[in-house]
């Protein structure tokens, strides 16, 4: 029997940098948000969110919060925006050891926007006036994948050590026995 795809719900952050005005709204109620308690303070610095600002062309583009990573650099690719190529780390979105962008001021610890889990939309969203950051929610097909049960686990690592046959002889000889 062939498997169908399951329908999975996805939410999406999208940006608009055309739209963005580098107003810092976003910036700031992410930090409020994530404060303890929260909305108790105001600390750009710990927002999983950040407004980067190119001046010759004076272009805004909000960047959220990306997984960190180890490694030195992980993109290795330009960005081009309005025509204009920009540089490896412009709009890197990875929290990495080569600059300060999303890490936790007092630790150091690695930022990653959770979207503002918890919340139906996240705050810089639901914040935003000019509507530069969207949220959607769409459903997409998925294989569904199969997990093995406990017995054929079992069976399986008794084949491998074993071998196929002794494990039928063994279990002819059990079934006899009931």
């Amino acid at each position: 029997m062939k498997d169908e795809k399951k329908k999975k719900s996805v939410r999406i952050m999208k940006v608009n940098a055309d739209r963005c005005n580098g107003c810092l709204t976003c910036e700031m109620i992410c930090s409020a948000f994530h404060s303890e308690p929260k909305f108790s303070r105001i600390n750009p610095a710990r927002a999983r969110i950040r407004v980067t600002r190119d001046p010759l062309t004076d272009t805004f583009v909000p960047l959220f919060s990306g997984d960190y990573t180890r490694a030195q650099c992980a993109h290795r690719y330009k960005d081009t925006i309005n025509g204009k190529e920009y540089g490896e780390c412009a709009f890197c979105r990875v929290c990495c050891p080569s600059r300060d962008y999303f890490k936790e001021p007092d630790s150091g610890l690695p930022l990653t926007c959770d979207g503002c889990e918890g919340e139906e939309e996240p705050m810089c969203v639901k914040f935003c006036h000019v509507k530069a950051l969207t949220y959607e929610e769409r459903e997409e097909g998925v294989e569904e994948e199969t997990q093995p049960e406990g017995v054929e686990i079992g069976l399986e690592s008794l084949v491998n050590k074993y071998g196929l046959e002794k494990v039928v002889d063994t279990v002819a000889r059990i079934t006899k026995k009931g």
